[in-house]
């Protein structure tokens, strides 16, 4: 009997790592990361139809979000996933295809559509403002209106597939 018990300890030692390991990956995968897949064209040309990515659910709440940070929203039972374009307590404003922040011009490094103007918005605090890149096809806070804090769901700017668009997405 005493055999018998020896082995079964000798086993549960033995695979108690792997145990660990296994319940660890899917905490990770349950709260921190969580594959996404991209659905529309309204991220085009940074992002297209059916990219899945790795959205990030924590480092925003650590980091906070900053300005072109690609973030998915809840919106009712939808999620978007849009580029913040202006943060709490900010006014922005588009006009000629150039955006302005508290007045001042903010060079936007990313490809994205034709802007059309967007008269001088105040943005609450705790609210942001989304838009897609694909200016023309999105439904975001011209839309929707600001973006609360509790409606991101998380940040991400990793590809993962397909193979040929991998890697990080600005």
């Amino acid at each position: 009997m005493s055999n018998v018990i020896n082995k079964s300890n000798n086993f549960f030692r033995e695979f108690i790592p792997y145990i660990i390991v296994i319940v660890v990956i899917l905490l990770i995968r349950m709260f921190v990361i969580t594959p996404v897949r991209v659905n529309g064209s309204s991220m085009m040309d940074t992002l297209h139809n059916n990219d899945y990515m790795i959205l990030n659910e924590i480092s925003y709440k650590f980091n906070g979000i900053k300005r072109f940070d690609i973030v998915v929203i809840k919106n009712n039972d939808d999620y978007l996933i849009k580029r913040v374009i202006g943060l709490p307590g900010e006014k922005i404003k588009y006009a000629d295809n150039k955006l302005y922040v508290n007045g001042k011009y903010v060079e936007e490094d990313f490809s994205h559509a034709r802007t059309d103007d967007i008269e001088e918005i105040q943005i609450p605090s705790g609210e942001y403002y989304v838009l897609g890149d694909n200016r023309v096809d999105s439904i975001d806070s011209r839309i929707i209106g600001t973006i609360s804090l509790n409606r991101v769901k998380g940040t991400t700017r990793f590809t993962i597939y397909p193979f040929d668009r991998f890697g990080v997405k600005e």
